[in-house]
């Protein structure tokens, strides 16, 4: 897109030195426009980390080269600076929310350390819920709709998906979030999720606490009667299958915490905050300028009926109340 932005920045210049103010001004808010967008998507975790940077790299190579003026150069810096000063303004984060996104964080750090297993990863899950339920309903509408809303890329180390991508869209509705996937730079997935500040940060901790409850469950399956009944590339396809058969488990684990949390926070306070989050949410998300294709996630790989049920057992099986408190 760095072409694009060039050709922006040299028409604004050129037709500002011809005296046709008002059509350079057109163009100076085309790239503006473009360099923000850009910047935003950074910030939240979505394509270049420091987009500006890299585009300014470019630019001076061609400028250096005789291919880009100095004049759109230096209208390059100028919007530059304009657009690092409005992102070091101080987001509005009141006390109410400090607090929750240190409680989470410190969820999260402590499960980090210590792991887990996938009753204690939906113990977590619903304590985390609670926080945010208590939250919410803290807030008044209006408060909610100025709520900063942000986004966080997770870069899954792999070129395919897997069978606990399966997860990611219960994880992200549990936290009434937006995910999408893309390719990296290094071409590896990664997973956005995008929505409001506390949100955001408890998706991460969710997408992180269920990653370790798959580790701990994948090695405990190992270790039972039906991976040592495999044979050769029959343990591979057992595995998958369990894993599948756990990630359909904590999806719908998931999703029925979900629907108890709104039904209980309707039916004591006769509040729906689901649609004013995602009216705040769909509004911040236009000003990405991203365009979403839907896509199934599925598997070529042969599914072991008796490996699967264990997994979906698995993913059944434990006390929410139990596990981390």
């Amino acid at each position: 897109m760095s072409h694009r932005l060039a050709a922006a920045l040299s028409s604004s210049v050129e037709l500002r030195r011809l005296g046709k103010s008002r059509h350079a001004d057109v163009y100076r808010r085309l790239a503006l426009i473009q360099m923000e967008t850009f910047q935003r998507r950074g910030l939240m975790g979505s394509g270049e980390l420091n987009p500006l940077e890299t585009f300014a790299a470019t630019l001076e190579e061609l400028a250096a080269n005789g291919r880009f003026s100095e004049e759109a150069l230096a209208l390059f810096r100028e919007l530059s600076r304009r657009i690092a000063r409005e992102t070091r303004r101080p987001k509005s984060c009141n006390d109410d929310l400090g607090r929750v996104l240190d409680r989470i964080r410190g969820l999260r750090a402590k499960t980090t350390e210590q792991g887990c297993t996938e009753q204690e990863a939906l113990a977590a899950a619903e304590k985390v819920g609670e926080l945010l339920e208590r939250y919410g309903l803290s807030l008044s509408e209006v408060d909610l709709r100025q709520q900063p809303c942000e986004g966080f890329g997770i870069d899954t180390g792999r070129r395919q998906h897997g069978a606990f991508d399966r997860c990611v869209p219960a994880i992200a509705d549990f936290c009434d979030c937006r995910v999408w996937s893309e390719t990296s730079h290094a071409g590896t997935l990664r997973f956005v999720f995008f929505g409001l500040s506390a949100d955001v940060e408890a998706a991460h901790y969710l997408y992180d606490l269920v990653a370790i409850a798959f580790e701990t469950e994948t090695a405990t399956f190992k270790l039972g009667s039906i991976f040592a009944a495999m044979v050769g590339g029959e343990k591979r396809s057992a595995v998958n299958s369990f894993q599948i058969g756990l990630a359909r488990g904590v999806s719908a684990k998931l999703e029925t915490l979900k629907a108890e949390r709104n039904a209980a926070v309707f039916n004591s306070t006769g509040r729906n905050l689901i649609p004013i989050k995602t009216s705040v949410i769909e509004e911040e998300f236009e000003k990405l300028g991203l365009s979403l294709r839907p896509k199934n996630v599925s598997s070529r790989r042969r599914v072991l009926a008796d490996a699967y049920q264990a997994g979906q057992q698995a993913g059944r099986q434990f006390e929410v109340r139990a596990g981390i408190e």
